[in-house]
């Protein structure tokens, strides 16, 4: 009887603390990548550019994969300023995601002749306002990706 007692107050006890545990959860998922970020690099090609910009990560029917698109900023001394929109599928496994990019449309050009190569992305999850990694397009650098804190209209 006293066994049958013990069982059923621990019973209840785990029924209590389960909700309070689901509610917590959704807010400290760091894989919940989806909505808007900004992004920078540290300076590249010897101090000469950086890039920064804007993603938007949406859902795709495949788990694991996101629709996303980019407009990156990259500035530099010796060429100029390009704004480059992009799209892009992002893929995350585990606390790792990839980026890969297809140019779609140049708002602002470089130098003439210059050849803009795809911005493609291997990134960290810190947490879920925060990713850092590395820039793998034409150059390479440290990136890091911060989720957007801008208001819905």
């Amino acid at each position: 009887m006293l066994r049958r007692a013990s069982l059923a107050l621990l019973t209840a006890a785990l029924l209590a603390v389960t909700p309070a545990m689901a509610q917590d959860a959704p807010e400290s998922d760091p894989g919940d990548i989806l909505g808007n970020w900004t992004f920078q690099t540290k300076p590249y090609r010897d101090g000469e550019c950086i890039m920064s910009g804007t993603a938007r990560l949406t859902p795709h029917p495949e788990e694991g994969l996101y629709n996303c698109e980019l407009t990156a900023i990259e500035v530099c001394s010796m060429w100029g300023r390009s704004v480059v929109v992009q799209s892009c599928k992002a893929r995350r496994f585990g606390n790792q995601v990839s980026i890969r990019s297809e140019i779609e449309q140049f708002l602002e050009s470089k130098a003439e002749g210059l050849l803009y190569v795809p911005d493609n992305f291997a990134l960290t999850i810190q947490n879920a306002k925060r990713m850092y990694g590395s820039l793998v397009s034409a150059a390479t650098a440290p990136v890091e990706f911060r989720r957007s804190e801008e208001g819905i209209s």
